[in-house]
């Protein structure tokens, strides 16, 4: 299951929906249902009653909520107890009227109205409500207003216009083209332009806050995170789009999927992804062939639903090879159909991601082998790296240089061939040079070992480093048989022999994933050995250039003593009845020798 917002649909054995439910978290929701036993009844016999279940993957929670009210009023699950009632989320109304009323409404029947929603909270929708009635001096009351009502002056001015809320049009005050301005701009803040709304809250709440009317200013600034929050019209239920079926197609390698999405009356009531399976990686068949059959199956699959709704349009992201009869294959670009076409891709892309992973729960080799394959061919490499190492150095100005090798095989970590390499003939912070030295030294000693070599080597830096690994394997005569890439700063460039232009690879990749892993692993092991060099430099001991004093002789010196300058001071008996007469006399000597070389 993904862990992304959507609606599941359990089935019983029968193939009837039993319960809706939606989810911030498709996966951890549904698991919740199987690993307990709940506390309420009604919930453990919905369980025992699950035969299968389906899934619907969103962009939003609050898309996962309109669409599970859709789902709900439409399938009528028995064990779901909310909105199966003629109950339902607000819609906000502009009537089409000579002077437009703007209201609150939870019933979508008035064909004389415009309709903006649905929004899943009530009171998201009572504030831009209120907000809208502040900000344009509309009317609220409802009498019928016609040119000969209004020419007469039938009906006497409300209170809301003394208060300067409403500019009249009961009498004629304000022009029907002037009034229309008004709702022009009110449609388009409630097509999702909440900007004008946001600015007008922010702008007076802070004029609230200057007057020090802090009570009216808090008033104020709820409304104004409640329209923060507020979305546009859900992509899922939009009242524009009514009877419609959504078709959409991805492919790879060695498979297609297809998914299908029907839309009816403003709500989606069917959902389905199929996959088709190449036998053949490098077949011949086309999206649009693809996309053909897809349709073909879909519509065998529902044809009930095809009888009851009149289909004129579908939506797809490739055209198809055919004509049905009295149907419109369109591909949107923009709006709200844009948005259910990338719903439906969203679910394509999903149920592609599912198969992978439960291939790969099967046989976790096959990832490990895929990953192994793309970086083959990003890297355009002779044959699939089953064995990489990477390389990085570590000093800090020319000090305890130290650099590291770590092992990948077959993509993942091979701790125990991990290396630490102290810089021994490079003198100052000369990474070139120390880079040959390490990549002489691995190289030599695996090749005399008899060892495998690896397929790909990566070194950590850009195209300096790169230079100096190819001059180390063309003296080993290594140059066609192991492949070298520079990783620069940046980590998505890398650089490749004989190349000064780098190659940019995806952010996404699994290869680069596999590249960023393979240098902070190398990283995180030379800094390692690095500190663990600076901190035994420092605390450094004149015991430490005696031949023959381990480190249990200085451990019982210095417990006995407490510090070097009592050891010096100690008399050869004293020292002989700590350590021993021998180690006593070897110890008194050498000290001795140092003093007087230090006068």
């Amino acid at each position: 299951m993904p862990d992304c917002p959507g609606v599941y649909k359990y089935y019983n054995k029968d193939g009837v929906v039993i319960y809706v439910g939606k989810a911030k978290n498709l996966k951890r929701r549904v698991n919740s249902y199987f690993n307990r036993v709940h506390p309420v009844l009604r919930t453990n016999m919905l369980v025992r009653h699950i035969h299968d279940l389906e899934y619907i993957v969103v962009n939003t929670e609050e898309e996962a909520l309109d669409l599970e009210n859709s789902l709900i009023k439409t399938f009528q699950p028995h064990y779901n107890v909310l909105l199966k009632d003629d109950k339902s989320y607000p819609w906000i109304c502009v009537s089409k009227e000579l002077f437009p009323r703007v209201y609150l409404s939870r019933e979508k029947v008035n064909k004389h109205a415009k309709f903006f929603g649905p929004y899943p909270k009530a009171e998201v929708a009572w504030a831009l409500l209120d907000s809208l009635k502040e900000i344009f001096p509309i009317r609220s009351c409802r009498y019928s207003l016609t040119p000969e009502s209004v020419e007469s002056k039938k009906h006497r001015l409300c209170l809301k216009y003394h208060l300067k809320t409403c500019d009249g049009p009961c009498q004629g005050l304000i022009s029907a083209e002037d009034y229309a301005k008004y709702i022009d701009e009110i449609t388009h803040i409630l097509n999702g332009e909440t900007k004008y709304v946001s600015d007008y809250l922010r702008d007076q709440m802070e004029r609230y806050a200057s007057e020090l009317k802090f009570e009216e200013a808090e008033m104020v600034k709820r409304k104004f995170l409640l329209v923060e929050k507020y979305r546009a019209k859900s992509v899922i239920v939009s009242p524009s789009i009514t009877n419609i079926d959504v078709y959409s197609i991805i492919r790879d390698e060695g498979a297609a999927f297809a998914n299908y999405l029907h839309v009816s009356e403003g709500s989606v009531v069917q959902s389905m992804t199929i996959e088709y399976k190449f036998v053949d990686t490098d077949t011949g068949e086309s999206d649009a062939e693809l996309m053909s059959t897809a349709i073909r199956e879909f519509r065998a699959r529902f044809a009930d639903a095809y009888r009851k709704d009149k289909v004129r349009e579908a939506l797809v992201n490739v055209i198809p090879d055919f004509e049905l009869e009295g149907i419109n294959f369109v591909v949107p670009q923009r709006g709200d159909k844009r948005k259910l076409l990338g719903i439906s891709l969203k679910n394509a892309e999903q149920y592609r991601t599912d198969k992978l992973k439960m291939m790969e729960k099967l046989n976790p080799e096959q990832r490990a082998m895929r990953t192994l394959t793309t970086i083959q061919k990003d890297f355009h490499l002779p044959e699939v790296p089953h064995h990489i190492e990477c390389f990085d150095n570590s000093n800090i100005s020319g000090t305890n240089p130290v650099a590291a090798c770590v092992v990948f095989r077959n993509a993942k970590p091979s701790k125990k061939e991990y290396r630490h390499f102290n810089i021994k003939t490079v003198e100052g912070p000369d990474d070139y040079a120390s880079m040959k030295e390490v990549l002489t030294r691995r190289y030599t000693r695996l090749m005399n070992e008899g060892e495998d070599l690896p397929q790909l080597v990566v070194l950590d830096g850009g195209k300096g480093q790169l230079s100096a690994g190819v001059e180390v394997l063309d003296e080993l005569g290594l140059r066609g048989k192991i492949s070298m890439v520079g990783i620069a700063k940046t980590l998505n460039e890398i650089y490749f022999p004989g190349d000064s232009l780098p190659l940019y690879i995806d952010k996404n990749s699994e290869t680069l994933k596999v590249v960023q892993r393979l240098r902070d692993e190398a990283h995180r092991f030379g800094i390692t050995h690095h500190r663990n060099r600076r901190s035994k430099s420092q605390v450094h001991s004149v015991l430490d250039d005696i031949n023959g004093v381990g480190d249990k002789t200085k451990q019982l010196l210095l417990k006995q003593f407490k510090s070097l300058k009592r050891i010096r001071e100690a008399s050869l008996e004293q020292l002989a009845e700590v350590i021993g007469p021998a180690k006593a006399k070897i110890v008194h000597n050498a000290l001795n020798i140092n003093q007087q070389e230090d006068k």
